[in-house]
């Protein structure tokens, strides 16, 4: 079944994202449900992709358990039965695509990292030279790979606006010097493990971001991880700079958006069903490549 939305009576809802909604367990812990919802240029659509959410969680799953050596993350379990007894009648609508975590201090700032030049990146590039304060050689191509991959961080902005991207100084008031090149040596660390990983099974990570938060004076690290919602995985085969490239996230969806001419304000269309149907085939198969086993649902 396809989960818009949830209604768990018996805990706080504290907040409903554009996909996620959160529950307050206790002072320690929350509960975070990966729904079907799925938004595009930061408006929600009316219907849901079936089993989106299952992917977005068990990709994160699978990232967080390849990265534990490099940081410890915040789940404390990811089957249903292992949860506060009142979420058990709850069990259909929340197995695989939800998990228990210990409750951190989120910190301010998102932290994206870019291996190749393109999206905001590439329009920032074209107009300066620069990406967040980055200088970067001249008569670089859309889509190339950078010879290192870049930190850029951004605010966080609340529901319906833009994320602002800022320079690292700009990071470093926000967090600290000491943290700020912290967190940054930690999103190049998982970034490069992962790209290499990726382009092994046929998929380039364009781009990324990571939240962190702090935990008993401990960085950890939070939320989703190189999912195709908060990523941009390309198809190896086929890549070529100089132009945009396809994608196994959802490029596929705003595409089409902006075919039917949508404004990009709401009220957002409903999805077709083919529409949907092809949207959900690119997220199973984004899992499919990465993880080499199909999700069961």
């Amino acid at each position: 079944m396809a989960v818009l939305e949830t209604n768990i009576t018996e805990y706080k809802l504290i907040s409903k994202g554009k996909v996620r909604d959160i529950y307050e367990i206790d002072d320690d812990k929350l509960l975070l449900v990966t729904t079907d919802r799925i938004s595009a240029f930061d408006v929600v659509m009316p219907d849901p992709i079936e089993d989106k959410g299952k992917v977005l969680n068990q990709i994160t799953l699978f990232w967080m358990d390849m990265m534990k050596d490099l940081v410890p993350n915040h789940i404390i379990a990811t089957n249903v039965d292992d949860y506060p007894e009142p979420l058990h009648k709850y069990k259909e609508e929340l197995q695989d695509r939800s998990v228990l975590v210990k409750k951190a201090q989120p910190l301010p700032i998102e932290c994206i990292v870019r291996g190749f030049i393109t999206g905001s990146g590439w329009n920032d590039y074209q107009k300066t030279g620069e990406v967040c304060g980055h200088k970067l050689p001249e008569n670089l191509q859309e889509s190339e790979m950078l010879e290192k991959a870049l930190f850029t961080p951004s605010t966080k902005a609340d529901l319906g606006d833009h994320d602002e991207n800022i320079t690292l100084d700009q990071a470093a008031d926000l967090i600290g010097e000491e943290m700020m090149r912290k967190v940054e040596k930690l999103t190049l660390d998982i970034y490069t493990r992962a790209r290499d990983y990726a382009k092994e099974r046929g998929i380039l990570i364009a781009d990324t971001k990571f939240e962190f938060g702090m935990l008993d004076g401990e960085i950890i690290l939070i939320d989703e991880v190189l999912t195709p919602d908060s990523s941009r995985f390309w198809p190896m085969e086929g890549y070529k700079p100089g132009q945009s490239q396809p994608s196994f996230d959802k490029q596929y969806f705003r595409d089409w958006l902006v075919d039917i001419g949508f404004n990009k304000q709401p009220p957002a269309p409903n999805v077709p069903e083919d529409i949907a149907a092809q949207t959900r085939a690119k997220y199973m198969e984004a899992y499919a490549l990465l993880t080499g086993s199909e999700l069961e649902v």
